[in-house]
């Protein structure tokens, strides 16, 4: 399955368990909008460490980054180039 495609699910997932059943494209703000709250950012951090291997540790915490499907596929992008370059 493509990047971007198990994002879009995670979020879908995330979203329709608070009641949100409205579309949203991959530029489409969730945290910075208040469709998901902080929470839900600790939820995506905690996906992303689990499913791709983002160390926020390394990197720190930024919500901008975790916003829109865009911003999270890029960070994955890069986490994995990253871990790639240190082995």
């Amino acid at each position: 399955m493509e990047l971007k495609q198990v994002i879009r699910e995670f979020l879908r997932t995330l979203l329709v368990s608070k009641g949100d059943t409205q579309p949203f494209s991959d530029e489409t703000s969730l945290l910075l909008s208040g469709r998901l709250q902080s929470v839900d950012a600790v939820e995506i951090a905690v996906f992303l460490e689990e499913k791709f291997g983002v160390d926020f540790a390394a990197i720190g915490f930024d919500q901008e980054r975790v916003d829109t499907v865009n911003s999270i596929s890029t960070l994955v992008e890069e986490s994995s180039k990253s871990r790639n370059r240190q082995q």
